[in-house]
């Protein structure tokens, strides 16, 4: 079964929508060796059932912390087919340079902009097609606490997993 990978920095919304693409069942467990836990679940994403990875909190794939260390060694060793990189649309200068590190790494990447509602409010206009072209990965806008946009996230990781075999 292949895996998709949630990362990105704590307080994204990452587990929310792990449980939006699970339907919220999840295995939690300690990471070997580690009191950092990660929570495992399946989803059905078009006709293929994937192993879904909600990762600890991660700033830079130049780890400093046991839980960024966590969640780089499930990058490397466990060779997701998709990687979902989840950020806040409010902060996305913040946020963006791991997404650059996740690609310099050869890593397949969906950057979801998560938390659009509140950056809308913020009067924050993000062009989200244009960013996709300059950074050529699916970038999708995301509300994941009601949902928005889950169902588009869904068909672009199917396109995506598709061509990225």
């Amino acid at each position: 079964m292949r895996k998709i990978a949630i990362v990105g920095s704590p307080n994204v919304g990452k587990s929310v929508l792990f449980n939006n693409l699970t339907g919220s069942y999840a295995t939690v467990s300690n990471y070997p060796g580690t009191t950092v836990e990660v929570s495992r679940g399946k989803a059905r994403i078009g006709e293929e059932e994937f192993e879904v990875i909600d990762t600890p909190g991660m700033y830079s794939l130049l780890c400093i912390t046991e839980e960024e260390m966590v969640a780089r060694k499930i990058l490397w060793d466990e060779k997701p087919a998709v990687i979902l990189h989840v950020i806040d649309g409010k902060n996305l200068e913040r946020m963006l340079p791991l997404t650059l590190q996740f690609l310099e790494a050869g890593l397949s990447v969906v950057l979801v902009l998560n938390i659009m509602d509140e950056a809308e409010r913020q009067g924050i206009k993000i062009d989200s097609q244009r960013l996709e072209k300059e950074l050529a990965i699916p970038v999708v806008e995301a509300v994941s606490t009601t949902g928005k946009g889950m169902d588009v996230l869904r068909g672009r990781i199917e396109e995506y997993a598709r061509i990225k075999p």
